[in-house]
């Protein structure tokens, strides 16, 4: 019995010490960009481990929001995310529930076609795209960076959604039919709150896809009142020099709302809602 448990405490240590030390690693970039923004001169590197840095300063950050148009930036970013996120959720939710409840010629074409396309990353799509867009006069608009970004995005999110409505027994509607509602009303009453997880991680992937993203902005978008994020911190570097106190500051402000995100719709992370749903 005592061997069980110094067993069982030093597995306990072990897994604490493995995810202490993990935590750490994914910790200290975050440090390192936080110790950056707050050097003078614009430093990147320095023999000190100090995370707040000796004579530390906050003019990176002042200079961000009063003579560097960063909130234009943000307010961009944040509204192409949201399109994308929005788009995302309602076109897979609806999709992959087709493609789970109803069967329909090319119901298999369909689904391969899409998971195809995830073989190829969206650079490559780039050239096809731009062109497109070229013929469309969407380039330096924001419908133009939306539909790439959603065209890009989509064919994950349908299949999430379609792979986590397989789990949802078909009873469900069944009994939601018995009760009156039609086919669209036992989708958004009973299926859809159901499949939250599914939801979540279509809009979290769909929000990371618009709001981290550079390269297919920096060809769609070349106006600089329409750059989102991304090209605006590109802009702190030159032929020349680099601002790295301002990469930092705003490297660190633009994390804030992806790990606000995270933590505020974490525990709609977890599957298994439908378990108990119907009884037995």
């Amino acid at each position: 019995m005592k061997r069980f448990k110094l067993k069982n405490k030093l597995a306990r240590f072990a897994t604490h010490a493995i995810l202490i030390l993990f935590t750490i690693i994914a910790v200290y970039p975050v440090l390192q960009v936080v110790t950056i923004s707050l050097r003078q001169a614009d430093r990147l590197l320095s023999t000190s481990l100090e995370i707040i840095p000796d004579n530390a300063t906050l003019n990176a950050y002042v200079e961000l929001f009063t003579n560097r148009p960063f909130l234009l930036w943000t307010a961009n970013s944040a509204f192409v995310s949201f399109v994308v996120t929005l788009t995302g959720v309602v076109l897979a939710s609806m999709a992959g529930y087709a493609f789970s409840r109803f069967n329909f010629l090319g119901k298999k074409f369909g689904l391969l076609s899409l998971l195809v396309t995830q073989m190829f990353p969206a650079t490559m799509l780039l050239l096809p795209l731009y062109i497109m867009m070229i013929y469309l006069g969407l380039i330096n608009t924001y419908i133009g960076i939306i539909v790439v970004y959603s065209a890009t995005a989509l064919p994950f999110c349908v299949w999430t959604m379609k792979g986590y409505y397989d789990t949802i027994p078909f009873s469900l509607e069944e009994a939601a039919r018995i009760d009156g509602c039609n086919q669209f009303q036992a989708f958004y009453k009973i299926i859809l709150p159901l499949a939250a997880p599914a939801l979540v991680i279509t809009g979290l992937f769909s929000f990371m896809a618009a709001w981290s993203e550079y390269i297919v902005a920096a060809q769609v978008l070349q106006d600089t009142k329409l750059w989102t994020l991304p090209l605006g911190l590109k802009s702190f570097e030159s032929n020349m020099t680099t601002e790295w106190g301002l990469y930092g500051a705003a490297s660190f402000i633009v994390m804030i709302p992806v790990v606000a995100l995270f933590l505020l719709l974490s525990r709609w992370l977890v599957s298994g809602l439908t378990l108990g749903s119907v009884k037995g």
